[in-house]
């Protein structure tokens, strides 16, 4: 089996066989597989990602979703993960890791006990509901402590058999993929 290392290298090739309107029509596939399931449904407070070149695309997904519920995104803040609300585009500004887009300051935060579904991106998940992130643990340190469902979104080869997982890897209920 490959190393957690040896498999980031490997996504990261991956993605860049694919160009953007690739990765947007793979995404449209997985967001419609995550809408259909009963937990997204019942959900009123879900926790998303505003997603990364090359990460499933969710931004249409938070945009459609806060007409009927309430959506937060992370927030990087040192080495750990806030939750704050959003309520729409024009209240994102640019985070200060990795120049991702994030509610401002003044929006809303929240508890992660206050959440009733995650959608978790990774490099690469397995059959089991394993997830490798990018290697800082924000995801991990966040969701251990939470009794939330959380659902990993990928493209289909993003999918393996088995990833290493370590003590404090946090597995996933679910792992829509398409």
């Amino acid at each position: 089996m490959m190393n957690k290392q040896e498999i980031r290298a490997m996504m990261t090739a991956r993605k860049k066989a694919y160009n953007a309107v690739e990765i947007r029509d793979k995404s449209v596939k997985i967001i419609l597989r995550l809408k259909e399931t009963e937990e997204f449904r019942r959900a009123k407070s879900i926790l998303l990602y505003w997603s990364m070149p090359g990460e499933v695309y969710t931004h249409d997904l938070a945009v459609e979703t806060i007409a009927g519920k309430s959506v937060f995104l992370p927030v990087v803040s040192g080495n750990n993960l806030l939750i704050r609300e959003f309520t729409g585009v024009g209240d994102l500004k640019e985070g200060q890791a990795f120049s991702i887009l994030e509610p401002a300051p003044n929006a809303k935060e929240a508890d992660i006990a206050d959440i009733d579904l995650a959608l978790v991106p990774g490099l690469a998940f397995d059959l089991k509901g394993g997830r490798l992130g990018r290697g800082k643990g924000y995801y991990d340190k966040l969701l251990s402590c939470a009794n939330l469902y959380k659902i990993g979104v990928c493209f289909d080869f993003q999918l393996l058999d088995k990833i290493p997982c370590d003590e404090h890897d946090v597995l996933m209920d679910k792992v829509i993929t398409g």
